[in-house]
C-alpha cells in the first residue's frame, strides 16, 4: 500500500489548527540546522575556536534531553495549546537574545533557552496535530515482516504530516541560515525570532484547546517506561545512530569549510533527501523488506557514507554530506514508529523516554568531534561516527526479538493521550 493513499485527502484537508501547527514546527525544525552555515562566520565573528562554537548544538540538545522529562509533566497538566504557545515564547525570547551575543559564552546560553522552548513546542507538536487532524479510517496491524510497519488511519495521516514538517524544516533551515548569515551571522537568529512569533499569532487565532488526558503525566513516568526492553533497545539504538547523525551535521560544516551560500546549498540537498526518504521512500521499503531490515541496511550504508566522507576528497565530502540525508531520513522514520509501538506504555511517555536517552548523544557529538578531531586528525572524528552507526545496527540484531514485539495499545480516553512526543529524529 503507498503511504501516501493512506488517507491522502484527509492529509490535505485538515483544519487551520492543523496547519497551523504544522507551519510552526516547520519553522522550529529550521532552528535546528539553522546554524549549520554560518558556523565558521560565528567562529570569526565572535572569536571562538571550532569547538567552543559546537557547544551551540550541546547545550542546545542538553535541554532538550532534560527537557522531555518535563514536557509531559507540563502539557498533561496546562493542556496542549498552552505549552505550545509557551514553547514558542521561549524560542522568540531567547533566538532573539541569541542574535544580540556579544561572546560565544552568551550564544551558547541563549541556545540552551532556545532548546527548552524548542523542546515544549516540538513534543506537544504532533500530540495537538493528531488531535485536531480529521481521521483517515481505521488503523492497520503493523506486525508484519519484521515488526514496526507502518500504521494507517488518522494517526498514520499525523505522523506523515508530522515527517514532512521535519523535513521541510530541516531542507529549508540551512538555506535560510545561509541567505541571512552572509550579511551577518546575527541575522539568521533574528529571523527565526520572527517567524516564531508568526506561528505565536497563527497558533493563538487558529487552535483551540484540547481535552487534557485523564491522567497527569509524572516526571519519573518517562524513566519507568524505559524499564521495557524493547524501547530500551531502540532508545540505545537511537543513540548511538544520533552520534553519527549529528556528527554529519555539527561538524561537517567545518571540514567542508565552504561560503554560507555554498555551505547552505549542501545542507539543503542534503535537507531535501532527507525530506524524500522519510516521508515516501522509507514507507515503501518497510512494506517490502521489514522494519528492522531497512534499519539494519540503512545504518550500515550510514556508516559507509561517513567514512567515505571523512577519507575523501572536497568533492567526495560534499557528494556524502548530501546523501547522508537519504539514510538519515529513513532511520528517522523507522526509529519513530519503533518508538511509539513497540512497549504498552502511553505513547507521549514512551517517547519521551526514548527522546531523554537519544538526544544526549545530540548534545555529545557536536562537542567530541572537533575535540577528537584536535587530538588527532580531521578523519577519526569520522572514524568514530562510522563506528557508532554500526553500533546503532548492532543492538537491532542482537535486540531484534524485542524489538519486533507490537504493544496493542487500548484506545486512548481523550486525543491527547494518543500524541506522540517525537522531536527531530
Amino acid at each position: 500500500m503507498d503511504p501516501l493513499d493512506a488517507g491522502a485527502g484527509g492529509i490535505l484537508r485538515q483544519p487551520k489548527a492543523v496547519w497551523a501547527t504544522a507551519g510552526a514546527s516547520v519553522v522550529a525544525f529550521m532552528g535546528i540546522g539553522l546554524v549549520d552555515p554560518i558556523l565558521p562566520s560565528i567562529a570569526q565573528g565572535l572569536d571562538a575556536t571550532p569547538s567552543q562554537v559546537s557547544l551551540l548544538f550541546t547545550s542546545y540538545f542538553l535541554i532538550t534531553a532534560v527537557a522531555m522529562l518535563l514536557t509531559g509533566f507540563v502539557s498533561s497538566r496546562i493542556g496542549g495549546r498552552k505549552t505550545l504557545l509557551l514553547g514558542l515564547a521561549f524560542v522568540v525570547v531567547f533566538a532573539a537574545f541569541a542574535g544580540t551575543s556579544g561572546s560565544v559564552g552568551q550564544l551558547v546560553g541563549f541556545r540552551a533557552g532556545w532548546g527548552l522552548g524548542n523542546a515544549l513546542f516540538v513534543s506537544t507538536a504532533l500530540a495537538v496535530i493528531v488531535g485536531a487532524a480529521n481521521p483517515t479510517g481505521a488503523a492497520r496491524s503493523a506486525s508484519d515482516k519484521g515488526g514496526g510497519g507502518r500504521r494507517a488511519g488518522g494517526s498514520a495521516a499525523a505522523i506523515l504530516l508530522y515527517e514532512s514538517a521535519l523535513g521541510l524544516g530541516l531542507a529549508c533551515g540551512p538555506l535560510l541560515g545561509a541567505i541571512l548569515g552572509n550579511m551577518s551571522w546575527r541575522y539568521p537568529f533574528f529571523g527565526t525570532a520572527t517567524l516564531m512569533a508568526v506561528g505565536f499569532l497563527c497558533i493563538t487565532a487558529f487552535l483551540k484547546e484540547q481535552p487534557k488526558p485523564a491522567r497527569k503525566t509524572s516526571v519519573l513516568d518517562p524513566i519507568r517506561a524505559l524499564g521495557h526492553g524493547g524501547l530500551a533497545s531502540a532508545a540505545i539504538s537511537a543513540f548511538f545512530y544520533n552520534y553519527t547523525f549529528f556528527t554529519v551535521l555539527a561538524f561537517t560544516p567545518f571540514v567542508l569549510n565552504m561560503t554560507p551560500y555554498r555551505s547552505g546549498a549542501v545542507f539543503f540537498g542534503w535537507g531535501a533527501l532527507l525530506a524524500v526518504f522519510s516521508v515516501i521512500v522509507a514507507p515503501r521499503m518497510q512494506e517490502r523488506f521489514g522494519s528492522l531490515k531497512v534499519l539494519g541496511a540503512s545504518l550500515v550504508l550510514l556508516a559507509a557514507d561517513v567514512l567515505v566522507l571523512g577519507y575523501g576528497n572536497h568533492t567526495t565530502a560534499i557528494v556524502c554530506t548530501v546523501l547522508s540525508g537519504a539514510f538519515i531520513g529513513v532511520n528517522n522514520t523507522v526509529y519513530t514508529e519503533l518508538a511509539l509501538g513497540v512497549s504498552g506504555a502511553p505513547r507521549p511517555v514512551a517517547s519521551a523516554g526514548y527522546n531523554f536517552v537519544r538526544w544526549f548523544a545530540a548534545a555529545a557529538a557536536p562537542y567530541f568531534a572537533p575535540k577528537v578531531e584536535e587530538r588527532t586528525d580531521i578523519h577519526v572524528p569520522f572514524v568514530v561516527a562510522a563506528s557508532t552507526a554500526l553500533l546503532g545496527a548492532l543492538v537491532v540484531v542482537v535486540r531484534r526479538r524485542a524489538l519486533t514485539h507490537e504493544a496493542e495499545e487500548p484506545a486512548p480516553k481523550h486525543a491527547t493521550e494518543d500524541g506522540v512526543t517525537v522531536l527531530a529524529n
